[in-house]
């Protein structure tokens, strides 16, 4: 079995060589992409919130299903469709 430490420093010399080729021009999200961020997560979970409370308040009447109008026919002896 290789030995860990080895492998883990030379992760770690390759990271430390990676963050110093950064540069400190670069533009990057910052403070203000959090924050932003963290509204839009907020403004999506109250939506979704909302929108689940809407549809536990639609009430819609439920057909019949096909099936049961020909055995409810053939029990009662009659061909007379329901509307």
């Amino acid at each position: 079995m290789p030995d860990m430490s080895a492998s883990a420093s030379l992760a770690m010399t390759h990271l430390v060589s990676l963050a110093k080729e950064i540069d400190e021009d670069k533009v990057t999200p910052g403070v203000l992409g959090f924050i932003v961020f963290a509204v839009m997560a907020v403004a999506v979970w109250a939506l979704m919130k909302s929108m689940n409370r809407h549809m536990g308040r639609v009430d819609f009447p439920e057909h019949e299903e096909p099936g049961a109008d020909a055995e409810g026919a053939a029990a009662g002896g009659g061909s007379e469709k329901r509307r």
